[in-house]
């Protein structure tokens, strides 16, 4: 399966306005770990989630087949970055404790990276496959989320995109499953700028821009901001955040 690469070209812009995961998803899924000994973050692109693992494990093994996602990635002495495919990973067989990846199994090989875990993971290791689809504010600033979405920008986003709008749930997932409990709300406080800087690190925001010579946002700013109100004002922006949790046999 050939690399679809739809972030490199604005990769710094990718890794400046991206939202966080909560804190308390990667405690979570360390408890449920074996060992803290190490984890592997793949599709890991800036790294948020690979840092964020990193108070929780020795060290972290963090890959993206994307040069320019790790050449922009957040240095930390426990993670170690690698240009490495999903479906092909450097590390040696059972020696992970947890395995990650956020918002990039979609983009992957699913059968590929699969049978990847199972060769990596320790015996009884755990697996975590974690997404975040629509963003919410309020029902008005959502309604000129979903022209964006739905209307002005659908027809430019990869295939593969319906996955997460799905939450996973037309993907194979051969583990034992494991009931992570109530998820932890994936939240920001972002000001108009920021929420907008966002919307404009989509891949088909690029997409479209390449090819109509204009960002689709600029025929929505002015009802963003009517909507927004005040742009200094920060608000909630929330994601619909979902993980698929399971363990390697033991």
């Amino acid at each position: 399966m050939t690399f679809k690469d739809h972030f490199s070209g604005h990769a710094a812009h990718y890794a400046q306005a991206r939202p966080h995961y909560p804190a308390a998803l990667f405690a979570g899924l360390a408890a449920l770990a074996p060992a803290r000994d190490r984890c592997w973050d793949a599709g890991c692109g800036n790294g948020q989630a690979s840092v964020a693992l990193a108070a929780h494990f020795a060290a972290v093994h963090a890959t993206d087949p994307s040069a320019e996602q790790i050449a922009h990635a957040e240095p930390h002495s426990r993670v170690t970055y690698a240009v490495e495919r999903a479906e092909a990973c450097s590390l040696p067989s059972h020696s992970v404790d947890l395995t990650t990846i956020a918002q990039a199994l979609h983009w992957c090989d699913v059968d590929a990276w699969h049978r990847e875990v199972k060769r990596v993971l320790k015996p009884g290791g755990v697996v975590a496959e974690i997404g975040y689809a629509r963003s919410h504010v309020d029902g008005d600033v959502d309604a000129v989320y979903a022209r964006l979405y739905e209307d002005l920008t659908a027809p430019y986003w990869p295939p593969e995109r319906a996955h997460i709008d799905r939450h996973y749930a037309d993907l194979p997932f051969p583990f034992e499953r494991i009931d992570l409990g109530p998820l932890p709300p994936m939240q920001q406080h972002w000001t108009l700028p920021q929420y907008l800087a966002y919307l404009d690190s989509w891949s088909a925001v690029a997409r479209y821009r390449q090819q109509h010579g204009h960002s689709p946002l600029d025929l929505v700013h002015d009802d963003f901001v009517r909507a927004w109100g005040d742009p200094s004002v920060a608000r909630i922006v929330q994601w619909d955040l979902f993980v698929r949790v399971g363990r390697s046999a033991r």
